[in-house]
C-alpha cells in the first residue's frame, strides 16, 4: 500500500473498511455544511462505491487522510481531472472528524497532497472552487499560497441561499 507522509497526517488509499466513516461523514450536516453532498446514500452504497471505485491513476487520485499521532482516518482529499497535456488538476478536501478540525491537519494534508502532485504528477497548476463565507477553508488555501482568481456567482444553495465561490489556483513553485 503506498503511504504518502505528512507532518500531522499520512495520505493513503481507500478500503472498503473506511466506508464506515465515510457514510457517517457524509450524513453530518455540519461536516457537509459547504460540500455539494447530493442525496444521502445507503452505507451498503458507500461500501459498493469504493469497491467499484477504479484503482488510483493519473486522471483521479484519492487518499484517506490518517493521523499519524494514532493511525485514526480522519478525512480524505482527491486530485481529479488530470490531463498530461495540460497538467492542470482539481483538489478536493474535507476533514469528517471533527475534534480534529482546528489543529492543522488539513493545511498539512492539503500541503501533502500538493505536493504529491505537483512532484510526483508533474502538475503545473492545481485548482478548487470553495463557498465564499468558508472563510476558515479560503485561510487555510490561501496560507499554502492559492490565489483568489475569480468569483463565480450564486452557484451553491445551501439554506434555501445561493452563494458565491471563488475559483483559487496554485502554480508549480508557489507552494508554501
Amino acid at each position: 500500500m503506498t503511504v504518502i507522509p505528512g507532518e500531522l497526517i499520512r495520505l493513503r488509499p481507500m478500503e472498503p473498511a473506511d466506508a464506515e466513516a465515510l457514510w457517517r461523514w457524509n450524513s453530518d450536516p455540519e461536516v457537509m455544511r459547504w460540500m455539494q453532498d447530493g442525496y444521502r446514500q445507503t452505507l451498503a452504497n458507500v461500501v459498493k462505491a469504493i469497491e467499484g471505485r477504479e484503482r488510483n491513476g493519473y486522471g483521479d487520485v484519492l487518499y484517506g487522510v490518517e493521523a499519524k499521532a494514532d493511525g485514526r482516518l480522519i478525512g480524505l482529499v482527491r486530485l481529479h481531472g488530470a490531463e498530461p497535456e495540460t497538467g492542470i488538476a482539481e483538489i478536493d478536501i474535507y476533514l469528517g472528524e471533527k475534534d480534529y478540525w482546528g489543529g492543522g491537519y488539513g493545511t498539512d494534508a492539503m500541503r501533502t497532497m500538493c505536493r504529491y502532485g505537483f512532484e510526483q504528477m508533474r502538475l503545473h497548476r492545481i485548482q478548487l472552487t470553495v463557498v465564499a463565507e468558508n472563510e476558515p477553508a479560503r485561510h487555510i488555501y490561501r496560507k499554502l499560497g492559492f490565489v483568489e482568481e475569480g468569483r463565480l456567482r450564486q452557484v451553491f444553495r445551501r439554506d434555501g441561499r445561493w452563494h458565491d465561490q471563488y475559483l483559487m489556483g496554485l502554480l508549480e513553485g508557489e507552494l508554501r
